[in-house]
């Protein structure tokens, strides 16, 4: 009687899984507006598998394992979207403007481009940046202009 259960926790498993490794899969679809996640469906199922077999293996009624196994899916499902949620909420989104950071030239910054590092919050790696007149390697610099990932400098 643990088979039911074992196979759709497996599913959910290898669900889960590719939900991980390749992105949420429900994510292509225009499911209930994100109301369905593939990822906290995929942990519904775990969960459902798990508990199911726990129950059934421990010598309760088939009727309980299957009540017990539902409810904590759909426990662990809610759980998993609202963290999914919270989660899609509070990533980067939207970068910010590095107009006005100032920061210092790692390498010869001219027309045709080069990098800089700057001094700002976030600011953790060398950015792609290019300038209208030629700067040295080590000079500081102050951003006039941002697009997209470069950005564009003058001399300080």
């Amino acid at each position: 009687m643990l088979l039911p259960f074992l196979i759709v926790g497996g599913v959910g498993l290898v669900l889960l899984v590719i939900s991980l490794v390749l992105g949420d899969i429900l994510d292509h679809f225009e499911v209930g507006d994100g109301a369905i996640s593939g990822t906290a469906l995929s942990v519904g199922l775990v969960v459902f598998g798990a508990a199911g077999a726990l129950t059934a293996s421990a010598g309760l009624d088939l009727v309980w394992a299957y009540v017990l196994a539902v409810v904590l899916a759909i426990v662990a499902y809610v759980l998993s979207v609202l963290a999914v949620r919270n989660l899609t909420r509070s990533s980067d989104g939207v970068p910010q403007s590095a107009v006005g950071l100032t920061g210092v030239a790692t390498s010869d910054v001219s027309p045709a481009g080069g990098e800089v590092s700057l001094d700002g919050p976030g600011e953790i790696e060398r950015r792609l940046a290019y300038s209208e007149a030629p700067i040295a390697e080590g000079a500081r610099v102050r951003v006039v202009e941002h697009a997209g990932t470069r950005v564009k400098v003058s001399a300080e």
